[in-house]
């Protein structure tokens, strides 16, 4: 009897979960809210649990459920479409023989839209962070303040971080998506800051590897002034945090499998900060034999 329990429990359990694969994608709009709420486990020190029922927040609603199967449908003729041209929707050719390519630009609230922004306040610190069209509508305004008085609660030991981080590609009915940057070897963006140091941030799913994301960082040093700056940063320069190493020839960027890329400022320095991002794109330059990527002077020049 124990036995035939046992069983029909866990029959029971692999049907839940089998039913929330599938439904999930096609309900995942509707659901979102109450799913975040039910599978979510962290809560802040000091607050209370949740006493509301996750599935009283479900509000189906079946003309929201038709438009966003239309609108699935339609991503997915366009994705079958461009897979057939070639990658990307272009043609082989053209995609072998291309040199540069922007991925991100910010001429409007849409392009701003494709990025979200977080800060130490979702542990309880004090750090500020906003997002806005720079002058004329020509570059992204990322600003804010940075505090890094540690929360009072007892378990945080650190806190003063404020960050800026591309939202995932997808695809038809909520496939996770990747950037395909294999053709490139460079990193290259136009950017405004005022003097602080910057983490720039790239994350990638790779093929084996039983962490879901590496993530590589490098640290852009920015001039501060008025000119702006065009950086080009090699992905070889790029530093495997997620492992604790560098990245080498051994362990490659998987640059065919990045899921997203952001911006992050921690430098434990109290105060405004700013940072103007005209583009982000990359680069194909072969010929490239850079070995720093800011300026090397001689110890001992000649005369």
């Amino acid at each position: 009897m124990a036995l035939t329990t046992t069983l029909l429990s866990s029959a029971y359990l692999r049907g839940r979960c089998y039913r929330h694969k599938v439904l999930h994608p096609l309900l995942g709009p509707l659901l979102s809210d109450s799913v975040s709420k039910s599978y979510s486990s962290y809560r802040r020190p000091g607050s209370q649990p949740e006493k509301k029922m996750s599935w009283q927040d479900i509000d189906f609603n079946f003309k929201k459920s038709f438009d966003v199967l239309k609108t699935q449908l339609s991503m997915l003729k366009k994705e079958t479409k461009d897979y057939l041209v070639g990658p990307g929707g272009h043609r082989f050719d053209q995609y072998l023989l291309e040199q540069t390519k922007v991925v991100w630009e910010f001429r409007s609230q849409e392009d701003l839209n494709k990025w979200v922004i977080s800060s130490d306040v979702e542990i309880g610190g004090k750090s500020e962070v906003y997002l806005q069209l720079g002058r004329n509508n020509q570059a992204a305004l990322l600003y804010g303040t940075l505090n890094t008085e540690v929360p009072r609660d007892g378990e945080t030991q650190y806190s003063g971080y404020c960050s800026m981080r591309a939202k995932p590609l997808m695809g038809s009915f909520f496939r996770k998506k990747y950037y395909d940057w294999s053709n490139f070897n460079s990193l290259y963006l136009r950017v405004r800051g005022d003097g602080r140091p910057w983490m720039i941030n790239i994350y990638t799913d790779p093929y084996f590897s039983h962490q879901k994301d590496d993530l590589y960082n490098y640290f852009m040093f920015t001039r501060g002034g008025p000119y702006w700056e065009e950086i080009k940063i090699p992905f070889s320069k790029f530093f495997l945090s997620s492992r604790g190493r560098i990245q080498d020839d051994q362990h490659p960027i998987w640059l065919d499998k990045v899921s997203t890329l952001g911006f992050t400022i921690g430098d434990k320095v109290d105060g405004p900060f700013q940072l103007e991002i005209d583009f982000i794109g990359l680069l194909n330059d072969r010929a490239h034999t850079e070995e720093f990527a800011y300026e090397m002077y001689e110890k001992n020049p000649r005369d």
